[in-house]
């Protein structure tokens, strides 16, 4: 790795670090330079704005949730539900683990930054949206999958179902975090394969 593109992701890196563990009002640039070991030239060499990081680190939190929980979680040759249940156990492992490092129970997040700047900044709130947008479309397919073999009613809304299950886990998290209660998840979160939003009409 180039030792520029190497200073871009120490920088990203530590402002996910920071931000998750605090909050994104919270850390300030200078602190996100202290933990990333660079100056503030350095900072803003590669982001105009404390936002332009933000929308990187948003992309770095998909990266890391597509590869540490989805692609661990949501194994295609397992059932479809069996993938639901699967997937609130990484949940639950990744939350204790980062409540475990921070000192308390850090939340999802994507809803972290929604809650704090989506009535604040119209970019932001944009983007985070996306985001859990294309996540949701990974229990769209799962939910489709479990319909065509029968494991539930035919007359479900894969989409709208989706976005339950997602709103839900969200919820979740937030009463966790709220409690400071990772077990949480492991307790209410495989009700989510329950969740069923009927076709219209």
């Amino acid at each position: 790795m180039k030792p520029e593109s190497d200073t871009r992701r120490r920088i990203i890196d530590s402002a996910a670090d920071l931000f998750h563990a605090r909050s994104y009002g919270e850390v300030g640039v200078a602190a996100i330079c202290a933990h990333a070991g660079v100056t503030k030239g350095s900072f803003f060499h590669f982001f105009p704005s404390k936002r332009d990081l933000a929308l990187a680190v948003m992309d770095r939190y998909r990266e890391q949730f597509s590869e540490e929980i989805f692609a661990r979680a949501l194994d295609p040759r397992l059932p479809p539900l069996e993938r639901l249940d699967r997937f609130v156990e990484v949940l639950h492992a990744f939350q204790k683990s980062r409540a475990e490092t921070a000192g308390h129970m850090p939340g999802c997040p994507f809803g972290n930054l929604a809650m704090e700047q989506g009535t604040q900044d119209e970019i932001l709130r944009r983007k985070v949206d996306g985001i859990l947008r294309a996540l949701a479309g990974h229990f769209e397919t799962l939910v489709a999958e479990a319909v065509e073999r029968g494991d539930i009613e035919a007359d479900v809304d894969p989409a709208a179902t989706a976005e339950a299950m997602m709103g839900y886990l969200e919820g979740i998290q937030l009463l966790a975090k709220a409690r400071n209660d990772p077990e949480m998840l492991r307790r209410l979160g495989p009700v989510v394969k329950t969740i069923r939003v009927l076709k219209s009409g």
